[in-house]
């Protein structure tokens, strides 16, 4: 009675959500796991990809690949900067 049998430890991931603009929608993409959607909106874009994430990092942990992509989850160092490149 009262026991935690049954209840599964909940893994929290903190993963960067990048947007913009394209055309008329919004794409997002998680640059840790090279997954990507898009929405109308900013919002609706972001919650796509939360959806798509959790699809994948299921995935991943089903067919035994989430050792291989938990490092770039979990890093504690992570920053985003913008990246301006010129060609001729």
């Amino acid at each position: 009675m009262g026991g935690r049998k049954g209840k599964r430890k909940v893994k929290q991931y903190h993963l960067t959500a990048v947007v913009w603009k394209e055309g008329r929608r919004y794409v997002s993409k998680c640059p840790e796991l090279g997954v990507a959607s898009f929405g109308a909106t900013p919002e609706s874009a972001q919650a796509s990809l939360k959806e798509a994430v959790s699809l994948f990092i299921s995935n991943a942990k089903r067919l035994r690949l989430l050792k291989d992509v938990e490092p770039s989850m979990s890093s504690g160092t992570r920053f985003t900067t913008p990246l301006e490149i010129a060609l001729a």
